[in-house]
C-alpha cells in the first residue's frame, strides 16, 4: 500500500496527542517515519538503529557525536544507530520528519 503523509497532517497527528513530543505516522518493513517536535529541551537518547532527520521548520544547533553545527529547515541530518544526539537552542517552530531504518545496531559503513 501506497501512504501519503503530509506536514500538515503529521503536525495534526502530533498535535491530538498533546503531551507527546513525536509521533510514528508509517512503517514499512524497516523504515519508520514519524513527525518530532520537542518542547524546549531535547530529552531523546541513542537509538538503536540508524536514522535520518529532515529538517521541517525552524532552526537550531544539532549536536551529532562530538560535532555541534547549525542547522535550518530543508536540512538532513544523519545519525549512525548508537550515537549521542540532540538539537538545542531550537526555535519554538522547529519539526522535523524522522526516518528510522536498517537493522539494529546500523548498518555497516
Amino acid at each position: 500500500m501506497t501512504e501519503r503523509l503530509t506536514v500538515d497532517s503529521a503536525q495534526a497527528a502530533l498535535a491530538a496527542l498533546k503531551d507527546k513530543t513525536f509521533v510514528e505516522l508509517f512503517k514499512h518493513g524497516s523504515l519508520v517515519v514519524e513527525i518530532y517536535k520537542p518542547a524546549g529541551e531535547d530529552r531523546q537518547k541513542p537509538h538503536t538503529r540508524d536514522e535520518v532527520y529532515v529538517v521541517i521548520s525552524g532552526s537550531g544547533h544539532f549536536v551529532n557525536g562530538s560535532e555541534c553545527k547549525p542547522f535550518e529547515a530543508g536540512e538532513v541530518l544523519f545519525v549512525p544507530a548508537h550515537a549521542v544526539h540532540r538539537f538545542e537552542e531550537f526555535s519554538e517552530d522547529f519539526s522535523t520528519w524522522v526516518f528510522f531504518y536498517g537493522p539494529e545496531g546500523g548498518e555497516a559503513g
